[in-house]
């Protein structure tokens, strides 16, 4: 009888050597079947090997390839495994083979279960890839639960992130993984979040940057000479493993593993992340860095940009979509130098800014007692927060509590925490770094004009979005402006008039004011 044998393992590592629960090594396997045909006098034709493949589906390059040999070589006579389990793990797959196998007059031979071509033998072998089914499915079961365990331990229980490395150590019998900073990688990621963080930078320049420095991505769990996508180190630039958090199946605990950026770097890179959302506009066949903030100044429409003789113009989209608007196209050059002048009137003037340095120090000085009674309440907020996590914790431990109600507390509990860590940042800064800030938003306001003219189109762009809700254009003209807040306090044009009170006003959304010098400082 000529023969063929089907060797397979589930990983890589267990290919060449070792035994763990999955079984015996690719080597182990091929002698124990080479010893059973030479004691059966079979006739060994080739092997299939399959490294590295689950037996979960029948999708396995070698298996497959083995039984379109078998649908053609007539001499085949049988196909010799260590163990059924080796075959498959699923019990559809395992008798969809069987099928194929019997229709051309094949046997299916393991070393380790007596299969015999009778009723019997039919269904101890039904009952072995049965239990092959409810091993591989407890197995998985299992494991998730293991790496849901190790989670909420502020373990990571996958593959590391890109930044980091798996590390692993056998301690008192017990295999101890863990997650650590990568040498190579890990500078380049912290220098990613450092200059995204500036404002400068946009998701596509910052990937052209950190290619340059060496940075790829895994495949099939081998560093690749592919460099990171646009997209993911768009999903790498907001992920919280980085300041030390590990989220995993809806469980969010602080994790054990050495933060690779701070907390405020990474704030400040969802806050521009945010803002560029914000005023991002669906492109189709052209981008201006004016999209989105230049409006039809007669029936209130967006503006649009086409391109006609490599010349860009503007045009109402309502005319368009034929409201009756009779704005004609407008020269997108002759709007950039209209929106240049526009900051040159509303930067704030100059005999205003040392009042409003002045009226800041003594704001800021009647703040201060204030700001430090309200860091201590929250101080104290928070530290029941954290207690309260610990308490949950353990009625989960303790099976008090379901998965259900874990997550949408855990979830209760972050968004306070993450509400009142806000709260701390502003409350603990100290006048003299207010007052610095304060002193950058004010210089930023009395000479934007300057700031505007030699920025990048992308700097431009967050600046119109910004400061601008929407500016109006009409027969080619710039006719009105709608400013954001709290900007819209410092540009109003009732800066102009000798009113001291609006100083009042101005002085009044601080925090807001820091956030903001925050992005473009």
């Amino acid at each position: 009888m000529n023969c063929l044998i089907y060797l397979r393992v589930s990983t890589k590592e267990q290919a060449e050597k070792g035994f763990n629960e999955e079984g015996l090594s690719i080597p182990a396997q091929r002698e124990a079947c080479v010893k059973h045909i030479q004691e059966k006098g079979l006739t060994l034709i080739d092997e299939y090997i399959d490294r590295g493949e689950s037996a979960r589906s029948a999708h396995r390059p070698q298996l497959q390839e083995m039984l379109s040999r078998i649908r053609k070589d007539k001499t085949i006579d049988a196909v010799v495994v260590h163990k059924i389990d080796r075959f498959s793990r699923n019990m559809e797959d395992h008798m969809a083979i069987r099928t194929i196998l019997k229709k051309h007059k094949v046997a299916l031979v393991s070393v380790v279960e007596n299969i015999e071509d009778s009723a019997s033998g039919r269904l101890i072998e039904g009952i072995h890839a049965l239990m092959a089914e409810f091993y591989s499915a407890n197995l998985g079961m299992e494991t998730k639960k293991g790496m849901r365990q190790k989670a909420k331990q502020g373990g990571w229980p996958n593959l590391a992130p890109l930044g980091y490395i798996n590390k692993k150590e056998i301690v008192k019998g017990r295999i101890m993984t863990w997650i650590e900073p990568d040498p190579d990688r890990a500078p380049i990621i912290k220098e990613a979040f450092r200059l995204y963080a500036t404002g400068n930078f946009s998701v596509e320049e910052l990937r052209d940057i950190v290619t340059e420095k060496g940075l790829r991505t895994l495949a099939n769990r081998k560093w690749s000479s592919r460099p990171i996508s646009k997209s993911n180190l768009a999903r790498l630039l907001q992920n919280r493993i980085y300041i030390g958090m590990v989220e995993w199946d809806g469980i969010v605990v602080k994790g054990s593993h050495e933060p690779l950026i701070d907390k405020d770097t990474f704030e400040q890179v969802q806050q521009i992340m945010r803002i560029r959302r914000q005023g991002e506009i669906r492109k189709r066949k052209h981008h201006h860095f004016l999209k989105g903030t230049l409006y039809c100044g007669e029936c209130k429409s967006r503006l649009s940009i086409a391109m006609a003789r490599e010349h860009a113009y503007f045009y109402c989209l309502g005319q368009k979509r034929g409201n009756g608007c009779k704005q004609k196209y407008m020269d997108a050059e002759k709007l950039e130098k209209a929106v240049e002048n526009l900051y040159q009137t509303i930067q704030l003037p100059d005999e205003w800014v040392q009042k409003l340095k002045n009226h800041f120090e003594e704001e800021m000085l009647k703040k201060n007692e204030v700001r430090i009674e309200e860091q201590n309440l929250l101080t104290k907020r928070m530290t029941k927060l954290v207690q309260e996590r610990k308490k949950l914790m353990q009625a989960y431990y303790s099976e008090a509590i379901s998965l259900d109600m874990l997550k949408e507390e855990q979830e209760r509990i972050t968004k306070e925490m993450t509400q009142t860590e806000q709260g701390l940042n502003v409350a603990s800064y100290k006048v003299e770094h207010i007052q610095e800030v304060c002193d950058f938003a004010i210089k930023l306001c009395s000479s934007c004009h300057f700031a505007y003219t030699k920025a990048k189109p992308d700097i431009k762009k967050m600046f119109n979005r910004v400061i601008f809700n929407r500016i109006y254009v009409k027969n080619r003209d710039l006719v009105d402006e709608e400013f954001t807040e709290p900007l819209g306090s410092f540009f109003n044009k009732c800066l102009n008039t000798d009113a001291l009170a609006q100083l009042d006003m101005l002085c009044s959304n601080t925090e807001d004011i820091i956030k903001l010098v925050k992005v473009f400082k």
